[in-house]
């Protein structure tokens, strides 16, 4: 066959099919392959497209690309991975480009671009954000690799991405692994959003007393403010689904349990590594931890007692405190998230231009959100900002909001509700600005149990004092 196809697409599942046909869409020659020739054939059964053709060998697909060849895969991220690059290595000259779209761990693409850079193999770790929805209609697109080598592919990915403002919501991140930690990190925030959504619907249904209907109103609400975000629409449309197979609204009869997929854990792990605070996120993962131990709690909700959740007298003001906290509690989250990429830029060399992945979380990935454009405004004003939460228009919103945010928790605590991620939102906000968070009866124990040493407030140098001589 005449190499004439533009990019191969090894990976024909949910994600790898919907990139495949939103690339076709935008005129480039896709060709598709999949492990499974079943997947292969049902795809282009269900979704027949001009420009997307079907191969049954990696040696066929790799025969038919341009030069130098494009290959993106969509597999599961780990051993398959590198299972299949051992299987295109051998097929592939100097210049050829693999781009992995998986949800990689940072470190391994850091490993697989070090190993096939000796080979002349261009790679590219490229976080893909947005679903089945997003991958086909306009994803956010996080690459990272060589920086020389990204013309190449920046066609390709530029046009199929979601656009924000009339900008396409892809940009070149940084070398090796910058991509896919900056995808892990979105991911975390993810997490943590998402978890503190759910806490509000928490202390709506339990405090506020609001019905699922009430519930839809309310969101809905809240997303034609500053509040609107992707997951906060999806949200009242939740609370408005109907059981198909049973009476009311389906979200009673979901089990009240949560699974994840390990990328946000992985920005805990790295946060806890780098040493940087990551506590609502690290919060969240403990969240869906804790919610799959469905026995152990039905039975501890038996033999602990707990209060009863109080309801608030005044409904409309006490969802107006929930929204309220919400705000600020979200700021925290994102603050703690871009944090962990500030640290981690100088960390790696990466030199991560925080402004612009902001901006490129605008649309078509899960934390797209109106909330993202002033993130975008605050590190245009100020690149080396150190913490969000610094910046003039956060600031006001976090002490115009914290008072709601405390109120909220501490109905939510004085009801029985768990709330991990809003009051480590709280938490987090006293530490970091706290003049005094306890840190110097700590440095005592450590040097009286372990002679650690301590640092003194009115001299240099470390200190060790022999604690109990005088009691």
């Amino acid at each position: 066959m005449q190499a004439l196809f533009d990019i191969g697409m090894v990976g024909l599942s949910v994600m790898g099919r919907s990139l495949a046909l939103n690339m076709a869409d935008h005129g480039f020659r896709v060709a598709g392959y999949n492990r499974s020739r079943e997947v292969t054939e049902q795809v282009m059964r269900e979704h027949p497209h001009e420009n997307l053709t079907p191969f049954y060998s990696l040696q066929e697909l790799v025969a038919a690309l341009r030069r130098p060849r494009r290959i993106m895969l969509m597999i599961q991220a780990g051993s398959p991975v590198d299972a299949v690059i051992g299987q295109l290595e051998p097929l592939l000259e100097e210049g050829d480009i693999i781009l992995d779209g998986g949800n990689s761990f940072f470190e391994d693409t850091r490993r697989r671009q070090a190993a096939l850079e000796k080979k002349g193999i261009v790679y590219f770790g490229v976080g893909v954000s947005g679903g089945e929805e997003g991958a086909r209609h306009g994803p956010s697109i996080m690459p990272g690799g060589d920086e020389q080598a990204y013309p190449l592919v920046r066609p390709v990915l530029e046009a199929v991405a979601a656009r924000a403002a009339g900008e396409p919501c892809c940009a070149y991140i940084g070398p090796d692994g910058a991509g896919h930690y900056v995808k892990m990190v979105h991911n975390g925030i993810e997490y943590a959003d998402m978890q503190l959504i759910a806490e509000s619907y928490l202390l709506l249904r339990h405090v506020g007393g609001f019905s699922n209907r009430e519930l839809a109103d309310v969101f809905a609400r809240w997303n034609e403010g500053e509040l609107r975000s992707f997951l906060v629409g999806i949200t009242a449309g939740v609370f408005r689904e109907r059981d198909d197979l049973a009476e009311g609204e389906l979200i009673d009869r979901i089990v009240d349990s949560a699974a994840q997929k390990g990328t946000g854990r992985w920005a805990s792990i790295e946060a806890l590594r780098q040493g940087v605070d990551l506590s609502m996120i690290t919060a969240a993962c403990n969240a869906r931890i804790l919610s799959n131990r469905l026995e152990e709690r039905a039975a501890a909700a038996k033999l602990l007692p707990g209060p009863e959740p109080a309801r608030a007298g005044d409904r409309e003001a006490f969802a107006e405190q929930v929204r309220e906290g919400l705000y600020a509690a979200k700021i925290a989250a994102y603050a703690q998230g871009f944090a962990l990429l500030r640290d981690a830029s100088g960390r790696y060399g990466w030199d991560l231009r925080l402004g612009e992945i902001a901006s490129i979380f605008r649309a078509g990935c899960i934390i797209q959100a109106a909330f993202l454009d002033d993130i975008t405004a605050a590190y245009r004003r100020d690149p080396g900002l150190e913490n969000l939460m610094l910046d003039e228009f956060f600031r006001a919103r976090v002490a115009d909001n914290q008072r709601s945010l405390r109120a909220a928790a501490g109905a939510g605590i004085a009801s029985g509700l768990p709330l991990p991620a809003m009051t480590a939102a709280v938490s987090y906000l006293d530490a970091f600005r706290g003049a005094h968070v306890g840190a110097n009866l700590i440095q005592a124990q450590r040097d009286w149990f372990g002679a650690h040493t301590f640092l003194r407030t009115d001299r240099e140098g470390s200190f060790h004092h022999e604690w109990g001589k005088g009691l």
